[in-house]
């Protein structure tokens, strides 16, 4: 008799401690436990640590409080200017209501997705190209408020919206490639221009400035010689004064009055007229011309004149 009580305590005490340990639930710190009781909502959630519930009885359902990273698939739509792309998307949320979650909606997360794939082809269509691709942070503000409200009965708090990637036809990228290359062109042109400008007023100055200095300017030539002849070994450089241009440039303009000639090789002046002689007189002169002196060679000596 004695051996059957003691066989009945071990069974019944081995019975409970299976009941124990059945009852027995530990909830994580990032979690929080929701307990139904046939059927019915029993109180508050659980908090984490050890908690204990009626097995068969009781239910307990865990829903994890931590941020969830759901991605959006890529939505095809026509933005407002008649663009067609396809944007992709990344909702940051969390469970802050664990009943609500649980009670008022069957699946949060798919209808959290749902909600977010709905709100992106909202956007697309009320947004233009040009703010899709430049002024993302407005639209993603946007979108978190859209998917936000609702979601705010579920017990769910949206963190965060970001729109990951904007997909346009190829078509749309070649013609964007071709206006970005000429802005691009046409900013160069501009600021070769401004260079240009500016290099001009600058040399005018320098050249207001070598006027009253004409050693500057020559010093300036040498200088460019000296940088030509140490890149380019080959080359010669003849300098021309400038200022010699500018001679036969005034010299052109004011041409001045030339002399009379007095007398040339290349046109003798005129004989003077002699009267007409005979041939008498002719006789006459020459007998009565003396006789022309003998020219005396370059270093002969002196000869004694003759009585």
């Amino acid at each position: 008799m004695m051996q059957e009580l003691v066989t009945a305590a071990i069974a019944v005490g081995c019975a409970g401690l299976v009941y124990l340990a059945s009852a027995v639930r530990i909830i994580k710190q990032y979690e929080r436990g929701v307990v139904f009781r046939f059927g019915r909502l029993l109180g508050a959630p659980r908090l984490p640590g050890l908690t204990l519930i009626i097995p068969v009885i009781d239910r307990l359902h865990k829903l994890n409080m931590q941020i969830v990273t759901l991605p959006v698939p890529s939505q095809e739509g026509i933005t407002r200017d008649n663009v067609t792309v396809r944007v992709d998307a990344v909702v940051y949320f969390k469970v802050v209501d664990p009943t609500s979650a649980l009670i008022r909606v069957e699946d949060y997360r798919f209808a959290v997705s749902q909600m977010a794939q709905t709100s992106l082809r909202s956007i697309i269509g009320k947004s233009d190209l040009d703010d899709l691709l430049s002024n993302r942070e407005k639209l993603n503000q946007g979108l978190e408020l859209m998917i936000d409200s609702p979601a705010v009965g579920w017990g769910v708090q949206i963190d965060r919206v970001e729109i990951k990637d904007v997909s346009l036809p190829d078509t749309m990228k070649r013609s964007m490639a071709r206006q970005a290359e000429a802005d691009r062109d046409r900013r160069a042109r501009i600021i070769n221009a401004d260079a240009e400008l500016q290099a001009s007023k600058k040399l005018a100055e320098a050249a207001q400035q070598m006027a009253h200095t004409p050693s500057a300017l020559q010093l300036r030539l040498l200088q460019t010689i000296t940088t030509v002849a140490a890149e380019k070994n080959s080359t010669l450089v003849l300098p021309f004064p400038v200022e010699l241009l500018r001679f036969l440039e005034r010299a052109q303009q004011h041409p001045k009055p030339e002399p009379e000639p007095q007398g040339s090789f290349d046109q003798a002046p005129p004989a003077p007229l002699t009267p007409l002689r005979t041939t008498a007189d002719a006789a006459t002169a020459a007998t009565a011309a003396p006789e022309p002196p003998v020219p005396e060679s370059v270093g002969a000596p002196p000869q004694a004149a003759q009585p």
